[in-house]
């Protein structure tokens, strides 16, 4: 069993562990039944109703992965989600870079957070958010999902934390050999939401919409498009563009 240190409540759990990084071992897991400052990517806030959800980050010290294989971590960490997701629903997948949706619907998201030493990873904070009972959101956030909203059940918070952090806590465990790296990324890509050869609408920070469709993503992270204008190859870095997704009425 992983270790979980349980809060009732903190601001964020990424900042608990980066306070307490030195006194931690690696695969230390941090669950909050609160979390009233939650952090997700572009500095948005995350909205979690207390205890009714996963609220958890995991530590790895010294990961086996190089700066420039960095990315591989965020692909392990979603692939944990999915996997621990898929014993209660299936389709399940991962909209570029990490979030986890299921059909157009936002499900779980996650924050990972770096720190570097020299040429190496010192070590990696993965903060992970995931919609379990929750069914009323009212931070505008387009399309929220959860586990209760697919399937109309409620689930027991502590079997779910449990699985969840048996599930992240393989994540130490990540064989930064090439032949490892290429066969999770493929398992990444296999679970790519919106990776059909169909083409979809996308937007630019500046508010630009285009239509393409998603080509790869290399190991780096980099999303490769195919324009359908003039059928030309572009790459983007995370931030560099967005999805067009309409927003979905689920109750």
């Amino acid at each position: 069993m992983p270790k979980i240190i349980l809060l009732q409540e903190t601001p964020s759990t990424n900042d608990f562990l980066k306070r307490m990084v030195s006194t931690l071992e690696s695969g230390t897991l941090i669950s909050a039944y609160q979390q009233s400052a939650g952090r997700g990517q572009k500095g948005n806030t995350w909205e979690a109703e207390p205890g009714k959800n996963v609220t958890m980050s995991l530590l790895i010290k010294k990961p086996r992965v190089g700066v420039k294989e960095q990315f591989a971590i965020s692909e392990a960490v979603s692939l944990a989600i999915v996997e621990a997701l898929e014993k209660y629903v299936k389709g399940i997948k991962i909209k570029w870079p990490n979030d986890i949706y299921y059909n157009d619907g936002k499900i779980g998201g996650i924050l990972i957070e770096h720190s570097l030493a020299e040429d190496a990873i010192d070590y990696t904070i993965a903060g992970v958010g995931v919609n379990i009972n929750q069914q009323v959101f009212t931070s505008g956030v387009p399309n929220p999902m959860s586990l209760k909203i697919i399937t109309g059940e409620d689930y027991d918070m502590n079997i779910i934390n449990e699985e969840f952090g048996e599930k992240l806590a393989q994540c130490c465990d990540l064989d930064g050999s090439p032949e490892r790296l290429k066969t999770m990324h493929q398992r990444y890509l296999n679970r790519l939401y919106r990776y059909d050869g169909k083409p979809y609408q996308f937007v630019t920070p500046q508010g630009k919409q285009f239509e393409a469709v998603i080509y790869n993503v290399s190991p780096d992270g980099t999303l490769f498009l195919r324009h359908t204008a003039d059928n030309s190859l572009r790459q983007y870095q995370f931030k560099e563009v967005g999805f067009v997704i309409n927003r979905v009425k689920y109750l």
